[in-house]
């Protein structure tokens, strides 16, 4: 649910209520590590808190706080990067059995690491573009680039999607990149 502009009742505590899951799969998923996305989530939303009438008054406020949130994961990512620290490796994932019935949590865990394989700027692309069905302009904007930009870092992250994953027979999503709203 996306919570527009002029919808009655948005306040601070109620958009915390209603939008902080997906604040935080989408922290998890650039981070890969849950204490740091709720580390960056909580600070997403304190920056928040403190303009939320300007939050508000936005058309999108979820994608407004989204937008501070990605700012604050790349900003971390880079000063990791910077400074020569690197996150501690996931740990690797064995094949199960294909007819395990909760094979798709190993899937999801093979994807999380294979997407932390990616550049920040790519891996948040992807991100933005399949867990939140943003399209390219709509992800030109939340990022500052353009939507040329936005389908080149899809296309090139997809690819290093597929060749670090085992082929799955199960159907995937399509890779063509929608048009933005």
């Amino acid at each position: 649910m996306r919570l527009r502009r002029g919808s009655p009742g948005i306040d601070f505590v109620e958009f915390v209520e209603q939008r902080s899951g997906a604040l935080f799969r989408t922290a998890y998923v650039l981070t890969g590590d849950a204490h740091t996305a709720e580390d960056l989530v909580q600070e997403a939303l304190e920056r928040a808190c403190r303009h939320w009438r300007r939050v508000a008054r936005a058309e999108v406020p979820e994608a407004y706080v989204r937008r501070i949130l990605v700012n604050l994961a790349n900003d971390r990512w880079r000063r990791l990067h910077r400074s020569g620290e690197r996150p501690a490796p996931e740990p690797a994932v064995e094949h199960p059995d294909p007819r395990d019935a909760y094979r798709s949590v190993e899937l999801r865990a093979e994807l999380v690491a294979a997407l932390h394989t990616l550049p920040m700027g790519m891996r948040t692309v992807v991100v933005l573009y399949y867990l939140h069905d943003l399209g390219d302009r709509e992800i030109a904007q939340t990022l500052d680039i353009s939507p040329g930009a936005v389908r080149s870092q899809l296309s090139r992250g997809l690819a290093k999607l597929r060749a670090a994953l085992p082929r799955q027979d199960a159907p995937s999503a399509s890779s063509t990149p929608r048009e933005g709203a």
